[in-house]
């Protein structure tokens, strides 16, 4: 039986990205929980060059990156497939799921940055929306009719950002400016309920960031 291990944070919408496409394919593994501040010598030698999670570690071979460790799981694992078969849908996957991943520096630092710098990263913040929201417009899904590689990659502006901004007090995406983005969300959120990692435990950890950021303005 094939041995696989995800080494991972739990509060990570990188490493809960991972953990999403395992259980759509339906792939038992073993979840070993990383201190970033005390890295294990198993993170350590299986990610040497970033040194950080996600890491998925297959029959003893490591994988990194999270895009990367989900297009490898849908190639190695029989179940319900993660990219589509469709060439051009999947390079439509492909694409979105690169335009998501882009803009997550700027989501983040947009909560934790001060000053000039944190409005420059909110306008890159209100620019991602737009586009999405323009995107999203009557759909349920980034590509075809079913969810995929780019709605995991989608799991920071969908559910991570509503629980920054419920933190932190700043909202970004209200349904006054991005309707379609909003309707989307909540309906991602609905259907994907299975898989998203618990909200109030969330709303508990995120604040121990955040917290400092807003008492020291």
């Amino acid at each position: 039986m094939a041995e696989v291990k995800l080494l991972g944070l739990w509060y990570s919408p990188f490493s809960h990205r991972v953990e999403w496409a395992l259980k759509i394919k339906g792939v038992k593994y073993e979840y070993i929980e990383e201190d970033l501040q005390n890295k294990s010598p198993l993170l350590l030698q299986s990610n040497p060059i970033y040194k950080k999670i996600p890491v998925l570690i297959h029959n003893g071979k490591s994988i990194c990156e999270s895009l990367v460790i989900l297009e490898y799981i849908d190639e190695t694992f029989e179940g319900p497939s993660i990219l589509p078969k469709d060439p051009y849908e999947r390079a439509l996957a492909r694409f979105w799921a690169k335009f998501l991943e882009a803009k997550a520096l700027a989501t983040w630092n947009s909560f934790f940055l001060k000053g000039e710098e944190q409005e420059k990263a909110k306008e890159e913040v209100y620019e991602m929306l737009k586009v999405l929201d323009n995107e999203l417009k009557d759909k349920k899904f980034f590509v075809a009719d079913k969810l995929g590689f780019a709605d995991i990659i989608a799991n920071g502006p969908a559910f991570y950002l509503g629980i920054l901004e419920e933190v932190s007090g700043v909202v970004l995406a209200t349904s006054e400016k991005f309707p379609n983005f909003c309707a989307w969300r909540d309906e991602y959120c609905t259907q994907n309920k299975k898989y998203l990692p618990p909200r109030d435990e969330l709303l508990v950890r995120y604040q121990i960031y955040i917290q400092p950021v807003v008492a020291s303005e």
